[in-house]
């Protein structure tokens, strides 16, 4: 560490500065929030947004499009592909640990011609990706209370309460707003809730993951969760295997993104360019542990797979982990309280990973607006003097979520729209600083402590056409004959957004925007 001096009552006093604050000032920031978080602070923080659950709204569709063999050997394989992505980011982090992470990574990494258009795609992307990103943990939550409280008063056969639209709404309002409230307060209160998180999730995941199989009175075969493939052509219209595949998969591409949260954390973590890597790699590998024993637990304890999406079944056929937890409970204790306790644990899951996306959603737009990238970036930048959080940014990312979660009160589609527009706007803002770094001139990179050496352009280019799948296959219709109920609206809603922030920069940005705008004088 560098020592730097201070005078004190007329004394000389040196400390040591922290080497993230160091590399901090050296990229021309100034360290204006409170570096105070530890390593399992910022992992806590940043497992609690991946999560063991966040899927668990896509199981019922992943496995009707092509059967449990797509996927569960489609997590593998995802899981494999995001190892390579989470590396090339992981050295990026470990050069540039700043708040602004992925837009002010491409910035630099792209040279002072391409730097500020990069940056500004890669800011207005993953702006998108975080926002919605807080609308899909607030539907799958709303979900979840839904499903609670239906068995809670009953069942959909023995006239149990069904939250209709509205209520529904109003419980992903309530959700949005809860997270906005406790992420006014300093971080530490964000960190000590996350610390929860992981024990919640750890616990709670091994004991749904070892119980619901046991507690099942009939369980699949392994040759039907490993080997079966089947399509439901009159459900979903699709009779393509290799369409169907392709979005069977969807559930695991959706559960394992959110890693670069420790990025955004990176401005109030000590020792952030060693800490950051560490907490990114080792996000993935427990995530991708405990998914792919959740979803295995869920197919073996499956009783009938065609009962599940009956509409006339226990849960409405609204949340097919719901009916496979209701049916093991039922059939073994006839009763429901187990299948409510282990909802309540998934339902507390999805609450954290809300809480920390909202607080990974709030350092970005607090990045952008100090870098005068957003409208009013004075108002959104702003800290609170005692918290030293971005409460503006907070509120904005609230607001903004609410709004995105309108078409919940007509559309029977609209997770599947706030699902895509998340993945494509979180993910694909991953592609632009990867690319930037594999095509760069390796004499301008200033290294981190975790350095790839010569294996950064192989790592960077399968990660980047990766990412560009990944992006692909969340636009792509899901259900067949194309109908305005069944029509997935997030290629519209991207496509006129991406073309109005472009429009912005070519009449407009590109004379201001020059990128990340150094706030300390060296």
């Amino acid at each position: 560490m560098e020592s730097r001096e201070t005078h004190l009552n007329g004394h000389k006093q040196a400390f040591e500065m922290d080497p993230g604050e160091k590399r901090l000032n050296e990229l021309g920031y100034k360290q204006e929030l409170r570096r105070e978080m530890t390593m399992f602070k910022t992992l806590a923080i940043t497992f609690s947004v991946m999560a063991i659950f966040p899927g668990t709204p896509l199981y019922g569709s992943s496995l009707l499009y092509a059967g449990p063999a797509s996927l569960i050997w489609g997590w593998l394989v995802v899981t494999f592909f995001t190892c390579f992505v989470g590396i090339a980011m992981a050295e990026i982090c470990s050069s540039f640990p700043t708040t602004g992470s992925l837009y002010f990574w491409a910035a630099h990494l792209a040279g002072p011609r391409w730097g500020p258009f990069a940056s500004w795609c890669c800011a207005w992307l993953e702006t998108i990706g975080v926002i919605a990103g807080i609308g899909t943990q607030a539907y799958s939550g709303a979900q979840m209370m839904q499903m609670i409280i239906l068995l809670c008063t009953g069942t959909n056969k023995d006239g149990g309460y069904l939250a209709p639209r509205w209520v529904f709404f109003c419980m992903y309002v309530l959700l949005t707003i809860i997270w906005a409230g406790l992420n006014t307060f300093a971080l530490q209160v964000i960190a000590f809730i996350d610390i929860i998180s992981v024990w919640w999730q750890v616990i709670g995941g091994s004991v749904i993951i070892i119980m619901l199989p046991l507690v099942a009175n009939s369980t699949q075969p392994a040759s039907y969760v490993f080997t079966h493939v089947e399509l439901s052509q009159k459900s979903t219209g699709i009779s393509s295997i290799p369409y169907a595949v392709i979005l069977s998969v969807l559930y695991s591409h959706f559960s394992l993104y959110g890693y670069d949260t420790a990025a955004h954390l990176t401005e109030e973590t000590k020792g952030a360019d060693r800490i950051g890597p560490i907490a990114i790699l080792s996000t993935i590998a427990m995530a991708s542990l405990f998914g792919w024993g959740y979803i295995l637990a869920l197919t073996f304890s499956i009783k009938d797979p065609a009962y599940l999406y009956d509409v006339t079944n226990e849960t409405a056929g609204a949340l097919v982990p719901a009916q496979i937890m209701y049916d093991a409970f039922h059939g073994r204790f006839q009763n429901s309280s187990g299948a409510i306790v282990f909802l309540f644990i998934i339902w507390g899951s999805f609450f954290f990973c809300g809480l920390s996306v909202t607080t990974s959603a709030a350092r970005v737009v607090y990045a952008l607006s100090r870098d005068k990238g957003i409208p009013y970036s004075h108002i959104w930048r702003k800290v609170h003097p005692k918290h030293k959080v971005p409460t503006n940014a907070v509120w904005l990312c609230a607001a903004l979520c609410i709004v995105l979660g309108l078409p919940i009160l007509k559309l029977n589609v609209a997770f599947t729209a706030i699902t895509s527009i998340a993945t494509v706007g979180w993910v694909g803002g991953y592609s632009v600083p990867i690319f930037a770094r594999m095509v760069m001139d390796e004499k301008n990179f200033k290294p981190g402590p975790f350095y790839l050496g010569r294996a950064r352009k192989p790592i960077c280019l399968v990660a980047f056409l990766w990412i560009c799948y990944t992006c692909s296959v969340f636009l792509l219709p899901t259900l067949y004959p194309l109908k305005w109920d069944t029509f997935n609206y997030a290629p519209v809603a991207l496509g006129i957004g991406l073309s109005l922030i472009l429009l912005w920069w070519f009449l407009d940005a590109r004379h201001w925007f020059k990128g990340p705008v150094r706030n300390i004088d060296m």
